[in-house]
C-alpha cells in the first residue's frame, strides 16, 4: 500500500471512529477496540483515538471517549 492510501484509510478510519464516538455521545474505549480489531492493531487504534483527541474532538475520562465536537 503506497503512502497516498495509506493516509486516505487512516482518515477514514479516525472519521469512523469519531462518527461512532459521536453516535453514542460516549463509549468506553475497550469496548469501541473491541468492535473494530478485527481491522485495526490496539497501537492504529491508540493512533487515531490520540489524532481526535488532540482536534478537541474527543476527551478520555476513565477509559471512556466522551464527544466533544459538534453535534452533526
Amino acid at each position: 500500500m503506497n503512502h497516498e492510501t495509506q493516509v486516505k484509510a487512516a482518515t477514514l478510519a479516525a472519521l469512523a471512529l469519531g462518527e461512532t464516538i459521536r453516535e453514542c455521545g460516549r463509549v468506553p474505549s475497550g469496548h469501541l477496540y473491541a468492535a473494530v480489531m478485527g481491522h485495526m492493531s490496539l497501537s492504529c487504534y491508540q493512533q487515531l483515538i490520540g489524532v481526535l483527541k488532540n482536534a478537541g474532538m474527543v476527551r478520555e475520562e476513565s477509559h471512556e471517549l466522551i464527544w466533544c465536537g459538534p453535534r452533526q
